[in-house]
């Protein structure tokens, strides 16, 4: 017998209140917007270019102590940031003009600081300006490309029905990209490789869920001919809510527990598949439904035969 959450007999207005939801939406996507453009993102030596320097100093110390040690390498600004981790830090700086003999100069200084034995320096990574800019347009031209493909994707799948639903599809990938652009804004997580795959997984998530409402769309128009498309939509979207909130709500559980306890490297990539996969849920309820049905508002959704 399988789990039931949610009874079936359950009928909660979801396309009644679409309006409020789509005029929220569209507001907190305007505010990504802006914080986009006015704040920024914090990019990784990935996308900014630069050096880091993860080290251990193996008693307490402080930022401005750390600057002082490598004030004789001259390495211009340097942003560091406590790792979470007992004494683990990370370092920031402008790329090195070259990284040959650079770390021993690098434990040497920090040596005749700290004393013999007491700083480890555990990974050092450069990017250059250049590659930096390059990745950084590369990873805009993917999530553009993914996002385009998926809408796409579902058009064609649903091309029987309505091709509105790949625009549902692609209004709502859209929106569930900048919510979650804007929460990495306000959280000054680091953007990074990782955070980039974790966006492009988002993306993968919220297309899922679309297609999971969007196919009980269809089936719901084969069964029930003479109801108009809200009530189809509707039917369709609480007939699903139970697997949305359990599917959905394991990932989410899951993902709050790899942000408390996985450590700070985990936190950027953890954090955006949280926001992802929260925001997904929500737009394929009340985006990608309201958008077709903002197109198809005065026509009869078209029943497709019955497989053989």
């Amino acid at each position: 017998m399988s789990l039931q959450l949610i009874p079936p007999d359950v009928n909660i207005d979801f396309v009644g209140r679409r309006k409020f939801f789509v005029m929220l939406s569209t507001a907190i996507n305007i505010a990504a917007i802006l914080l986009l453009i006015f704040k920024g993102l914090n990019y990784g030596v990935d996308f900014a270019g630069g050096t880091l320097v993860q080290l251990r100093v193996n008693h307490q110390t402080t930022s401005n102590d750390l600057r002082h040690a490598l004030g004789p390498l001259d390495l211009g600004e340097i942003t560091i940031q406590d790792f979470g981790q007992k004494n683990q830090y990370l370092l920031r700086f402008e790329k090195l003009s070259s990284l040959k003999g650079f770390t021993p100069r690098l434990n040497g200084a920090l040596e005749k600081y700290y004393g013999q034995g007491n700083v480890e320096v555990l990974r050092v990574e450069s990017v250059g300006a250049k590659v930096g800019r390059d990745l950084r347009r590369d990873a805009i031209g993917a999530v553009i490309v993914a996002t385009i493909f998926m809408g796409c994707f579902i058009a064609w799948q649903f091309r029987n029905v309505s091709w509105s639903f790949g625009a549902g599809a692609v209004i709502a990938l859209v929106h569930d990209i900048l919510v979650v652009v804007g929460a990495l804004v306000i959280s000054q997580l680091q953007f990074d490789l990782t955070t980039l795959a974790a966006l492009l997984t988002v993306i993968g998530y919220s297309v899922h869920d679309t297609i999971i409402v969007s196919d009980r769309i269809r089936e719901d128009a084969l069964k029930r001919r003479r109801e108009s498309l809200p009530q189809i939509m509707n039917r369709a979207i609480n007939e699903t809510l139970s697997r949305t909130i359990l599917t959905s709500g394991v990932a989410i559980f899951v993902l709050i527990a790899l942000l408390a306890l996985g450590g700070p490297i985990l936190r950027p990539s953890a954090f955006t598949l949280l926001i992802g996969f929260i925001t997904g849920t929500y737009s394929s309820i009340y985006i990608a439904g309201p958008v077709v049905l903002f197109w198809e508002r005065r026509v009869k959704i078209k029943a497709l035969p019955r497989a053989a």
